[in-house]
């Protein structure tokens, strides 16, 4: 009986040890759930806090105000929520710890009835711990406790302040009235005011009006009086004058043929002025100004005449020309007036028509043109052919040579392969090119394929002035042999078409090695060709035309017996101006020569100059 007491009183205690571990883990839990409580309290007060420390400025607009009262007064109803719910966890807990105390007192109560079967150090060990449990509910309760009279200050302080911004948005909304009052008071007595004036405007305009139909009932009957004698004098004047207009365009014609027919029988050198326009690429900047000015620009300019302006020197230079051509001016106007010459060469005269002037200045662009805008050369072959279509009493043979002169050597660009060196010789219809190629052609058609072969073969390069400057000069030479049908008198003309490479300085070109030596060679034939128009415009005994290629190959339309017309191209920019005024000095020296008048190669047989190739 002993042994079975012993037994059941460790049964007992082992479900005493069990039943406080129970205890135990339930004050634990107890005590995580209060510090989290804890830790939630002070997190939302401090969130509250940073709230009302972020609230608008007192000065802020009434609505805004309002806005922030409505949140601080949700603000302290979640804190009374929060406390509310830590009242009720924290009155739970207490029941559920009051409950374990008595299951604990009715386990010791039990416990102590046997104590002959329960180990006193055991019991002993249990009441200490459930003292400890004790105090640390105790201590958890005054720390609830303390929370709780935090966060009663708090939301009292939040109160306060929650008052304060009522108040204050109070203040702010009558502030608020009072301004609104004031401006509605302003804007009606201005409307007012607006009002008065439009009436009397309006007041003023009816009177306006009225005088004005006043005076134009007044003033209609005079202006008719005063301008029907004025009609009648005005009909008489145009009746009595009415040819002279007719009469002036006649004048001016006749004045211009027999300054022609002059010009012609002196056998002088005829020059045009032709402007190109600017360049998209150039611009309004710094020397991009115009430079070069029209009859049409300035009113007391002459025609035919232009006028310079050069603004680093403050000067103003005036140049008369035998036509001018401005930045309007059509590949069709420039031709209209190049076009005679063409004839003159199936009727046996020598003609030659050369482009000079600076770099960049539009001289292919005159002479060559494009595609669509076809320029002189194109233009001349084509109306020859033309022409020789039309002469039915003639039958013509068109020879073509295409050289160019490159840094002093006569290149064969229907040949370039050719290694033979091109010599100018003197023959019996004038200078010829030894061993130069003649392609006979009979249409423009073969003619401008030819010309597209050979222009493929000539030497550009880019420099600072110009993309694709012309390296050397161009010399096309066309060679018509006529023979009357009926009679059988024969004649034998030539055309040259010069496309001459661009005058430069070097200062402004930057050219170094090979274009150097190029610019170098061009510079040096076109002062040779200035020496020859000075000598020739001097008419003195000796004209230096074998001082270089190109002056030697145009002897026969420098010197006699040669129509030679000569179109000098210039910029309209005043960062050109330099280039511009030396061109154009070149041509008022050139259009001074007189060749004597030309004359006609006609009679019998003439031996072609030069054998033809190919």
């Amino acid at each position: 009986a002993g042994g079975a007491e012993s037994g059941g009183g460790d049964v007992r205690v082992q479900k005493l040890e069990a039943e406080a571990r129970e205890m135990k883990k339930t004050i634990d839990n107890l005590m995580e759930v209060n510090q989290k409580l804890v830790s939630t309290t002070k997190s939302k007060i401090g969130a509250l806090e940073l709230e009302l420390a972020h609230q608008r400025p007192p000065d802020a607009a009434p609505r805004a105000a309002s806005a922030a009262s409505g949140g601080e007064a949700e603000a302290v109803r979640q804190l009374q929520q929060v406390l509310k719910d830590e009242s009720e966890a924290r009155d739970r807990a207490q029941k559920e710890v009051a409950a374990l105390k008595q299951q604990l007192a009715a386990a010791g109560a039990a416990a102590s009835a046997k104590p002959a079967g329960v180990p006193a150090e055991e019991v002993k060990k249990l009441q200490l711990e459930l003292r400890d449990k004790d105090k640390q509910i105790g201590q958890l309760t005054q720390s609830l406790k303390a929370a709780g009279d935090d966060s009663a200050i708090q939301e009292k302080e939040l109160r306060q302040r929650v008052q304060g911004l009522q108040a204050e948005v109070e203040r702010l909304g009558r502030e608020g009235t009072a301004q609104i009052q004031d401006t509605k008071s302003r804007i009606r007595k201005c409307a007012r005011r607006i009002t008065q004036d439009v009436q009397r405007l309006r007041g003023s305009h009816g009177e306006a009006r009225a005088r004005v139909v006043e005076l134009q009932a007044q003033l209609i009957p005079l202006m008719k009086e005063f301008y029907k004698p004025l009609k009648k004098a005005v009909a008489r004047l145009q009746l009595e004058h009415s040819g002279w207009a007719e009469k002036f365009r006649k004048e001016a014609a006749e004045r211009k043929r027999l300054h022609n027919l002059v010009l012609e029988l002196k056998g002088n050198i005829r020059v045009f002025c032709r402007i190109r326009p600017k360049l998209p690429h150039e611009g309004d900047g710094d020397g991009c100004a115009n430079a070069v000015f029209f009859p049409e620009d300035r009113p007391e300019l002459e025609e035919n005449t232009i006028a310079v302006m050069d603004e680093s020197k403050g000067t103003e230079k005036i140049f008369e020309f035998d036509h001018t051509f401005g930045i309007t001016s059509t590949q069709e106007e420039v031709f209209g007036e190049v076009e005679a010459l063409v004839t003159s060469v199936l009727d046996g005269y020598n003609v030659c028509i050369f482009a000079y002037g600076q770099t960049g200045s539009g001289k292919t662009y005159t002479m060559e043109g494009t595609d669509s805008d076809r320029g002189i050369n194109p233009r001349t072959l084509a109306r020859l052919f033309e022409q020789v279509t039309e002469r039915e009493g003639y039958r013509y043979s068109i020879e073509l040579s295409i050289l160019e002169i490159y840094n002093e050597e006569i290149r064969d660009l229907l040949d370039p392969k050719t290694a033979k060196k091109l010599e100018v010789r003197q023959g019996p219809d004038g200078n010829y090119v030894q061993d130069l190629a003649r392609e006979p052609v009979a249409s423009y058609e073969q003619t401008n394929r030819i010309w597209a072969e050979a222009r493929s073969n000539r030497t550009t390069f880019s420099n600072n002035v110009n993309e694709h400057s012309s390296r050397s000069h161009l010399v096309i030479s066309v060679y018509a042999r006529g023979e009357n049908r009926t009679t059988g008198a024969q004649s034998y003309g030539k055309l040259h078409l010069v496309d001459l490479a661009g005058s430069e300085r070097l200062s402004r070109t930057n050219a170094t090695g090979d274009r150097l030596k190029e610019a170098q060679n061009i510079n040096k034939s076109l002062s040779s060709l200035g020496d020859v128009i000075a000598a020739a415009a001097a008419k003195q005994g000796h004209i230096p035309y074998r001082n270089s290629k190109l002056t030697h190959v145009l002897q026969d339309s420098l010197g006699q017996d040669s129509k030679t017309l000569m179109i000098v191209q210039s910029s309209p920019l005043a960062k050109d101006v330099g280039e511009s005024l030396c061109s154009l000095q070149f041509a008022i020296r050139a259009r001074s020569v007189e060749l004597g008048q030309a004359r006609k190669h006609t009679g019998g047989a003439v031996k072609s100059a030069g054998a033809a190739k190919r």
